[in-house]
Formats: structure tokens, sequence, C-alpha cells
């Protein structure tokens, strides 16, 4: 009996604890629906206090006119032919694109995973919220958000990131003036031109160049979900990031889809099949490579537009680096890695200055008849210094055919005869080469062999005013006319300047005798729209004419004469060209400046810390460069000469003599009874020439151009470096030829 009543109790004990479980569940359940409740009481209490009161801080702290919403946005830079060279953004890489441009299954993506009841609601989604708040209680922590797209987009247009009240009832009203004012299409342009991918990108198209390399509209489906996926956490969710075996941004990419399939977008009358969705869960993804170092193709020119542009008072560095930009420049890329690997390929190894491989070498290549930069080079590219703009250096004898020019104007011909025979200047005396001198020659003698002490005669003869006139208006700003130091003095005729020239202005200004005596000042911007198209800035070009078609005529013909027989023979490209040699004294700068019809280059070489280059000449490595560029660069153009009027002279200058010599040898006498040559033919092989001017640098030795070795000419796809055309390298240092 005992034994049944006990087990009676327990029987009635265990009904009793399971009433009891039953009764607790019961309460528990209760007590979910309550919280429930008064969590969706909350909400439903601030967005009637929102009503009532939030005007008063909404009005107070809003944006009134929410007319435009132009998110920052990375400028993009062209080249002549319409290729994109590179993109500039300052913290934000974005590239805004119109709603056609992307695709209708990524427009989809977002809808279904960030709020699927988007072309439903008014811009606040109260459904929304109770879902996420039922969620986030359920879940006992915040899982879910009730912000729709239109406040997301107003959070991110107009407000801060922070999480208060005040914020939330503003995002509420933004979302509601937004919705007023666009159609949904323009709301969600606006959004996904709007938000965070990571890795910098901002909007669809920048993520998808990031992320895949390929425009929005290439994307495929599931690359679609991928990118749709990344902004819940974009550091967690990019596609670039592996957890161990994990690939979180491919898990997340797999919730997406399966959003789609559930909600589709009916009133767009777009649904996706199982089908669909399975093919695209198995189809791989392929992301872009990133490669470490990768180098910016031309580093110099890009940098020299930028600069030009935040010098503009109608841009500044903030248009350029926010405002999306479309940079249209003069820049011809397939020309440029010619420039590029004929310095790079050809360039030798002397030393270090400051960790910088020395020497250096700038190469400008400038169309004549319009201004347009095609090919810069600033430098090896191991530093931001542009020494084709900003180096300014002594030009040697390529000084000498502005004094030619000067003299041709003052009714000097190629045939006027100039006295080759010693001169001194107050304590100056300039000297050729090879301290030698030629007794008679005519200018064309003098233009083709870089004779230095007719040069100075003929600069006195003209005067120095002229000669710096004229190279003013042929686009040196480099000169300077007063002071103790100056360039008004006869020294600057064999370019020993008080200052120098910059590779960019004396090429523009050789660009003077190409076109015919006119003068069009260098650009490197042809038009600046901006992110919709419209033009903001056309360059217009602004010519001079500096001196008449017949002038610039014969120095086009003096200038041939030192490719074909002079000092600038390396230079000979097998088409009419032409130009000129500059080496300064102690062979600190070398220089060859040349031009064929329709495009001008001037190449220099030299140290930054001002080393010798070891007895380089400008007949040597610089004319090598600049042949094997302009060999690639006329590659398959047609052969064009040189035209032009010829003049005749009514009262030609014929001599230019010494007053003080007497006896003077006609240059027509053959050779004496002692075997010497006769003023004639000496003048045919004269050697170079150096002199040294008080206070200035010593100027423009200019022998005739050794033999080099063959250098390889620039190939459109990269090639393997040849050796280095000039000076050996050395063990420990420079090594000599």
């Amino acid at each position: 009996m005992e034994k049944k009543k006990a087990s009676k109790n327990g029987k009635a004990s265990k009904a009793g604890a399971g009433d009891n479980r039953a009764q607790k569940n019961k309460m528990s359940g209760m007590g979910k629906a309550v919280r429930i409740i008064s969590y969706f009481s909350l909400v439903v209490f601030i967005l009637l206090a929102g009503i009532g009161c939030g005007f008063v801080t909404a009005s107070l702290n809003t944006k009134e006119d929410i007319s435009d919403i132009n998110p920052v946005a990375s400028s993009h830079i062209y080249d002549v032919k319409g290729r994109e060279i590179t993109s500039i953004h300052a913290e934000e890489n974005r590239v805004p694109v119109k709603l056609a441009n992307i695709p209708k299954e990524l427009q989809d993506a977002f809808v279904c995973i960030e709020d699927h009841r988007f072309d439903e609601h008014f811009g606040v989604d109260p459904w929304g919220i109770l879902r996420a708040a039922v969620s986030n209680v359920l879940g006992g922590s915040v899982r879910e958000g009730g912000s729709t797209i239109t406040q997301q987009l107003a959070k991110n247009a107009y407000l801060t990131q922070e999480r208060t009240l005040q914020r939330k009832i503003q995002e509420v009203f933004l979302a509601l003036k937004l919705e007023r004012k666009y159609t949904k299409d323009e709301i969600l342009e606006m959004y996904l031109n709007q938000i965070y991918f990571g890795q910098g990108a901002y909007g669809v198209e920048s993520a998808a160049l990031t992320y895949f390399g390929k425009h929005a509209s290439e994307l495929s489906l599931n690359e679609c979900a991928m990118l749709a996926g990344v902004p819940k956490s974009p550091n967690y969710y990019s596609p670039f990031y592996r957890e161990g075996d994990s690939w979180p941004a491919h898990e997340r990419m797999m919730v997406v889809l399966d959003a789609m399939q559930k909600f589709g977008r009916p009133e767009k009358k777009r649904m996706y099949s199982r089908a669909q969705i399975n093919e695209a869960k198995n189809t791989p993804i392929k992301l872009r490579d990133v490669k470490s170092g990768e180098k910016e193709e031309a580093s110099y020119f890009v940098d020299f537009v930028l600069q030009e542009l935040i010098a503009d008072p109608r841009f500044g560095a903030d248009a350029v680096y926010m405002n999306g930009l479309k940079i249209y420049t003069t820049i011809d890329l397939d020309l440029q890695r010619y420039a590029e690997q004929a310095v790079k390929n050809n360039l030798p190894l002397y030393s270090k200055y400051n960790g910088i491989q020395q020497p250096q070498a700038a190469l400008v290549a400038i169309n004549p008849h319009n201004g347009h930069i095609q090919a810069m080079v600033g430098g090896r590219g191991t530093d931001q210094f542009n020494r084709a703009v900003l180096a300014t250096r002594q030009p040697g004898s390529a000084m000498k055919p502005f004094v030619f020019a000067a003299a041709l104007t003052e009714n000097f011909t190629p045939d006027t005869i100039i006295e080759d025979s010693p001169i001194k200047i107050g304590d100056w005396e300039p000297m050729n080469y090879n301290r030698n001198f030629n007794g008679k020659v005519p200018l064309r003698t003098v233009a083709t062999f870089s004779l230095n002490v007719p040069t100075v005669r003929i600069a006195q003869a003209v005067g120095m005013s002229k000669v710096i006139d004229l190279a003013e208006k042929m686009g040196i700003t480099t000169l300077v006319r007063e002071g103790s130091m100056n360039d008004m003095n006869l020294a600057s005729s064999l370019g020993g300047l008080t200052r120098g020239v910059t590779p960019l202005e004396i090429t523009s200004a050789y660009g003077t005798f190409a076109n015919y005596g006119v003068h069009v000042p260098a650009t490197g911007i042809i038009k600046v729209c901006d992110r919709y198209d419209n033009v903001l800035y056309q360059a217009e070009a602004d010519p001079t004419t500096v001196f008449s078609e017949e002038i610039a005529t014969e120095m086009n013909d003096l200038l041939q004469s030192v490719v074909l027989a002079g000092t600038g023979t390396g230079a000979n490209i097998g088409r009419p060209a032409a130009g000129k040699t500059g080496t300064t004294s102690d062979y600190l700068d070398a220089w060859f400046v040349g031009y064929t019809p329709d495009l001008v280059t001037g190449v220099w070489v030299g140290c930054d810390d001002n080393e010798d280059l070891d007895g380089m000449t400008g007949g040597t490595l610089p004319a090598s460069i600049w042949q094997i560029f302009m060999s690639a660069a006329t590659q398959g153009t047609p052969v064009k000469y040189f035209d032009g009027v010829r003049r005749s002279v009514a009262k030609p200058v014929k001599e230019i003599l010494d007053p003080n010599s007497k006896n003077k040898k006609d240059p027509k006498a053959k050779t004496g009874k002692d075997g010497k040559a006769t003023a004639k033919d000496a003048a045919a092989k004269p050697a170079a020439n150096t002199n040294t001017a008080p206070g200035k640098q010593q100027a423009a030795p200019e022998p005739a151009p050794k033999k080099q070795p063959a250098a390889a000419e620039p190939a459109p796809a990269p090639a393997a470096s040849p050796a280095p055309v000039g000076p050996s390298i050395g063990a420990g240092g420079k090594g000599k030829n």
C-alpha cells in the first residue's frame, strides 16, 4: 500500500512539474509578446513624437535644398585618342553612372537584400521597422536595420553616421523629402552611386572595377549578387577577404541570391527562377588580379596636367580630386610608350644622388602646329620631380639658333660670311673647341659645326637685345634682362645663361621653326568636362607670328645641315629632320632638340647634382635617344619634306669681319706651299668648341659625334633593355668609353 501511494504521489509530482513548465513557457511567450508590443509601441511613439516635435529639430538641422546630390567622384584623364590613362581621387574613388548603365540584376540585388518593399513604401517602411524590431527582440541583439534605401541615401548624402534619436528623425524627414522630389529610379541611381564598398571604392562602377576589373554594365548575375552583399560590412564581405577556408563574400552572395528568388521585383515584372539562381550559385567567380607595385603610365605628364588644373582658379584641388572631372589631354599613349622606352633602355648609370640614380633625362615631344604635348618623360620614373617642366638647365649651343634666326631677320643669309678669328670682349676671349680658327666661313657652316667665335660675332652685330626678344617671343620665359647677373651679354649667345631653360620651353620654341615662324604655346589639355559631360573648358590655340615664313624656311635649311653633315648626324632618321646639339662646358648638360615638319622633340641628359657627364655631348646620347624615339614615332607615316617660301634679300649682309684684322685670306684660296689647309678646307671639318665668360658657366663644347653602339629601338610591347648607350658602367662608379 505504501509503495502504491508513493507511486501515485510520484506521478502527481511529475504531472505538477509538467504543468509548471507549461505555465512558465506560457508566461515566457506572453513576456516576449509584451516586449514586442512594447517595442512596436515605442517605435510608433517615436514616429508620432517625430511628427509633433521633430519638425522643429529637423527643420533647423536638415538640408533645405535637396536638389543636388553630387557625391564626391573620381576624375579621369584620357589621352588624345580617348584612352583612359588614370583616375584621380582623394579619399573617395567614385565613378558615377546612369541607372541605364547599371544592370537590372544589380539593381534588383540591392533592392531585394536591402529594402524589398522599396517600390511600395513612401520613403519610410513601418512594416520594415516592425519586422526589424521583432527580429532584434527575438534575437536578443540588433540583427536587422529598419532603414529603407531612401533613408540610407539621406544618411549617406547629408548626415553623419552617429546613432542618435535626432539624426534618425532628420533621416526620416529627409527621406520623405527625397521621395516627394525624385522618382524611385532616380533615388535608386543616386543610392547606387553613393554607397561605400571598401578598398576606397564608392558607387557600383568603382566597386565593379576594383573587385572584378570590369564595368558595372558587364557584371554577371552572381557578380551582381556578390557586390550587393558588400555594403553590409565592406571589410568583412570584401571579395578579396578570406577567413581561413571561409569566403564570407561568397556566403553573403548566396543569401542575396536567395532573396532575389524569394522577393524579385514584382512592380518591375522581374522575378528570378530557382534554375537561374542555382546556375548563378554554381558559376565560378573571377576577381581582378591585384598586382603589387603597378606603375602609372605617363606619370610625369599626369602630374603636369594636375598641377595646371589645380593652379587654375576655375578648378582648384577640390574640383580635381572630388568633382568627377573628365580631363581630355593631348598625350598620345603610343608615343609616350616609345619615349619612356627610349629613355629607360639607353640611359647609363653613373651613381646615385640622394638615393636617385644618375644621370637623369627628360624628353618632350610637341605638335608644332597646335602646341599639343604628345609625349613627356621627366626622369627615370623613380621620383616625382618632373625635369621636363621644372629643371632649368644651361642650354649650351642649343641657344645658337635664336642668334641665327635674329640674324636672318636683320638681312643675314645662309651665305653671309663671318670671320672666325681671335676676339676679345673685356676680359673674355671666347674660343673654339680645338682653340683653332677657320678664317672666313659662311653662316651655314657656323650652324652646321656649331662654331663659337663666329656666333659671338653674329650676336655682336645683331645685338643681344634682339636675340633675347626673339627667344622670348618663341616661348622662353626664364631669361634675365636686369640685375647684376643678366642675359643681355654676348656669353648668352653661346648658352651661358644666368638661369637656363627648361626642356619643355626650348622644345616648344623650336616648334616655331617647324611651324614656319608661328609659335603656338605648348599645352597638355584639350578640354575638361564635368561628370555629366558638360564642357567646362575648351583649349584654344593662341598662335603668335614671330618671324616670316621665309626666315623659317632658311632656318629649317640651316638646321637640316646639322643633322645631315654636322654635329647632329647621330640624330639622322632617314627622312627630313632638322635640329641642334647643345653641350655645356665641364660636360654638365647635353641636349639635342630637333624636329620633322610635324613633330618637335627635345632631349636633355644631366645629373641632378651637376656631376659631369664624362665627356658626353649633345651629338652622342641625346641625339641617339632622339633618333630612337623619332624613328618609332614617325614609323608608318608618310615622309614629309620641309616646304616654304624662299626669299630674295634686296640688301643682304655679305660679311661680318674683325675690324682689327688685316690682310684677310680669301676663303676660296687654295692650299699654301707649306701644305696647310685653306680657310675653306678648315671650315669643312672644324672641331667642336668651348669658351668661358667671366662670372658665367663655360659654354658649349661641340665636338663631332663619336660613333656609339647601336641602341635598341622601342617597340609597342615591353622588351628587354639593351646595353646602355654612352659611358659604360664601372664597378665603383662611372667609367669611360
